[in-house]
């Protein structure tokens, strides 16, 4: 029977996974731009025709409000300085429609 390894993962690298996402990834931007403009009565649910600008990245700040963290939560995990839990990580690459594999780093 072949041993199983522990995967240890390279939080630094994950951390820099999160902010690239973060920056650019149009399924994460419309998400977060959805969740903060349908309250207020801006958001249509039409993406391709939304007057807002899809190619300018998400802020910390934004991104805090949809997680329910603060936003110094959201700086430490990308800066490596604070693990985010499974579920954050989860719900992140749901929403970036990618596998979680390609959010966390292993080393």
């Amino acid at each position: 029977m072949e041993a199983i390894k522990i995967k240890y993962i390279d939080w630094d690298k994950t951390a820099t996974n999160l902010k690239l996402l973060r920056n650019d990834n149009i399924n994460l931007r419309r998400y977060v731009c959805a969740q903060l403009n349908l309250d207020k009565g801006d958001c249509s649910g039409d993406c391709e025709a939304c007057k807002f600008d899809m190619d300018n990245s998400i802020s910390q700040k934004e991104l805090a409000q949809v997680f329910k963290v603060s936003d110094s939560m959201i700086i430490n995990w990308e800066n490596g300085k604070s693990r985010p839990a499974l579920e954050y990580l989860i719900f992140y690459s749901e929403i970036c429609k990618i596998d979680l594999y390609d959010v966390i780093v292993f080393a």
